[in-house]
């Protein structure tokens, strides 16, 4: 991986709007396929009695489903940098159940040009590692992508794994804590991004995937002649039946079918998903004192494997 360190300067407010047209017209110089990694969540705004299962997990049955806060900051980045790149085009990968074709319109009501939702029940349950694998296996699907970008961390989750895995299991650069991309040329991506006590701009070469903070430039509304230009665009599994209003209209207009692949379409290894999830409730009874003792820690871990807790 390749970094230069090229400034460094006390934080400041975001670019103002005439600074970003004047990036416009800067940096007109490179076509770009980007791919914007995005997740539709439960809307932790409106938590109630019922967000929780028995179990302990999110009852997401109970809570609206929303575009993930920090991936909307992600999507602004990704439709700035097409419109800096003439030619460039934006394309809005997601994994969930059939409705999280919802964020793709999103994306394409913003200025995406199109998407792939990645459904099958053996996506069910993923945690980061099983999610990361599966956009990792629809990335080289995809294939000759320059910029992968998508916001830091999920809102139902928080545990901003899953950009950096995406860049660990396909040997990409990656680029934490964004707060803007400020350019591409010369096959490289030059990104500002927050550290402690102010900002660092860094040079990344491409391909290479990014993290954006929330704190970044917040994306723009819909646009109306986008949304009435897709606002019947589906996958295949949301499709009304036929026979039904409009269903005439996925033959006249191939844009409205929405890109939607199961695992065997990103030929996925069914090992890697999540078999199974347990909630473990530990008793103050079953604590134990150990000491930082060699023969301490092997005996943890030999504990662990044994009740197959981890391994």
């Amino acid at each position: 991986m390749s970094w230069k360190i090229l400034t460094f300067a006390p934080l400041c407010a975001a670019t103002c709007r005439k600074q970003y047209r004047n990036q416009l017209k800067r940096n007109r110089n490179m076509s770009l396929k980007i791919v914007v990694l995005a997740k539709q969540v439960p809307d932790t705004r409106n938590v109630g009695k019922d967000a929780m299962t028995a179990e302990g997990t999110v009852n997401r049955a109970a809570l609206p489903a929303i575009f993930n806060p920090e991936d909307l900051n992600a999507l602004e980045q990704a439709l700035r940098l097409k419109e800096q790149n003439p030619g460039s085009t934006v394309g809005v990968l997601t994994m969930g159940p059939p409705r999280a074709g919802e964020i793709i319109r999103q994306g394409l009501y913003r200025g995406a040009d199109t998407g792939w939702l990645l459904t099958d029940r053996l996506f069910a349950g993923a945690d980061t590692l099983a999610t990361s694998y599966a956009l990792a296996t629809a990335i080289q699907k995809i294939g000759d992508v320059h910029i992968f970008i998508g916001g830091r961390q999920v809102i139902d989750g928080a545990a901003a794994h899953v950009g950096p895995q995406v860049a660990l299991k396909l040997g990409l650069n990656q680029v934490t804590y964004a707060e803007e991309v400020l350019s591409v040329k010369d096959g490289k991506a030059t990104i500002k991004r927050v550290i402690d006590g102010g900002v660092e701009t860094v040079e990344a070469p491409l391909p290479v995937v990014i993290t954006v903070n929330g704190s970044a430039a917040p994306c723009r509304p819909q646009n109306a002649k986008l949304v009435m230009k897709y606002k019947r665009a589906t996958c295949p599994l949301e499709r009304p039946a036929e026979g039904t209003p409009y269903d005439y209209l996925y033959e006249e207009r191939p844009y409205l079918t929405l890109n939607q692949w199961s695992v065997a379409d990103v030929d996925g290894d069914p090992a890697q998903w999540v078999k199974a999830i347990k909630n473990i409730v530990f008793q103050a009874k079953e604590s134990k004192t150990l000491t930082a003792s060699d023969a301490d820690i092997e005996g943890m871990i030999k504990e662990l494997l044994d009740e197959k807790i981890i391994g």
